[in-house]
């Protein structure tokens, strides 16, 4: 199976209204391996923040199985997914499975089985790579993380609640944080990360699914006095653009910088996708952005939706936040828009998505389409 067209690709997207979609652990998750272990897969608390979810006017999900989940619990991890995802579609939401991983901002190598409880204060201190940094730089493991890719891609790869899919989050990415703030994974994880990349491209095009696949791009080091520089300078952002069926990226900037990014990826000539964005103290807010993103044509989905164990309302380290232009502010909320009892912790970002989605039938996931 080859990269789609530019004409299939255009296809698709018309064939759908305009995706507004959030980053989703659940609230009691304190990262992605708490989150699809079989003895904390929360499924109470999943469907009731999917609901809320519907009820704002949310029309698809992304998250990230765990390597380690499927090898330890293959059956138990694809009956999760499809769970999870029939529960998506009956709201009216596609699902975005996003199935490698290079973010272990908590710096510790993933470990299946329970998760330790959040360290205090921090943001996303528990997060984990999947199948995990290390593992990636081994190249003796990637035989088991090819018979992953394969088998959930065969799973879902005619089901039409799955939206599209992501092959891997951040490859790359070697960024940490903890209480001493933030640090850099010691290791040579650029280049093999590329290679898994590419390799995982290649192993679930040979699945064919029917959905469009895509790798965002992530890095986005662009000055604030320069006006003419391509922001995608790593070979791994150039690869994930060359590979994908349709262009999706990250941008946890300001309004004016993200526009920058999205004029320089409109010449691919692909529908195009934020795939992470919103932090409110780096003025990537809802009520500056989102509007823009749909006058535009780009789909989006925000980081978060409800406040939990992930911690990801407070703010990225203060060196972090300073480079990306905004201030330390930890009254104010970092990622997430629901308090844990659904309450809206600014109502006007809810007022505002509302306002742009409307309910209508949605043939493709079988359900209402917000």
């Amino acid at each position: 199976m080859d990269r789609w067209s530019e004409a299939d690709a255009n296809a698709w997207w018309a064939a759908r209204r305009w995706v507004c979609g959030f980053n989703f652990l659940p609230s009691s998750a304190v990262n992605f391996l708490e989150m699809w272990h079989g003895d904390s897969f929360d499924r109470p608390t999943i469907e009731r923040e999917l609901g809320w979810a519907a009820e704002i006017g949310y029309n698809a999900v992304r998250f990230n199985p765990h390597f380690l989940v499927w090898q330890h619990d293959r059956d138990g991890l694809i009956e999760r997914l499809d769970w999870i995802t029939g529960v998506a579609a009956r709201l009216g939401i596609g699902v975005v499975p996003c199935l490698f991983d290079d973010c272990g901002f908590g710096g510790e190598e993933p470990v299946y089985g329970p998760q330790p409880d959040p360290l205090p204060g921090v943001h996303n201190s528990r997060a984990v790579a999947s199948p995990g940094r290390r593992a990636v730089m081994d190249r003796g493991r990637w035989p088991g993380f090819e018979r992953y890719v394969r088998d959930v891609t065969r799973a879902f790869r005619d089901d039409r609640r799955i939206l599209f899919w992501d092959v891997y989050n951040e490859p790359g990415n070697r960024m940490q944080f903890g209480p001493e703030g933030f640090s850099q994974f010691e290791g040579d994880l650029e280049p093999h990360a590329l290679a898994l990349m590419e390799a995982a491209f290649g192993w679930m095009r040979e699945e064919v699914p029917e959905q469009p696949i895509t790798v965002g791009a992530w890095n986005t080091p662009v000055p604030d006095d320069v006006d003419h520089v391509n922001p995608y300078q790593t070979e791994i952002d150039r690869s994930a653009l060359r590979h994908s069926d349709i262009v999706t990226f990250h941008a946890y900037w300001r309004a004016d910088r993200v526009a920058r990014f999205i004029d320089y990826l409109s010449v691919l000539d692909r529908p195009m996708l934020c795939t992470e964005w919103m932090a409110r103290t780096v003025d990537s807010r809802i009520e500056d952005q989102l509007h823009m993103f749909h006058e535009r044509g780009v789909g989006c989905f925000q980081w978060g939706l409800v406040r939990g164990r992930s911690q990801t309302h407070l703010p990225w380290p203060s060196q972090l936040v300073e480079a990306h232009g905004g201030r330390v502010a930890p009254s104010v909320w970092f990622h997430d828009v629901l308090y844990e009892d659904g309450r809206p912790y600014e109502p006007h970002e809810i007022n505002a998505i509302g306002a742009l989605m409307q309910p209508t039938p949605d043939p493709e996931i079988g359900g209402i389409r917000k």
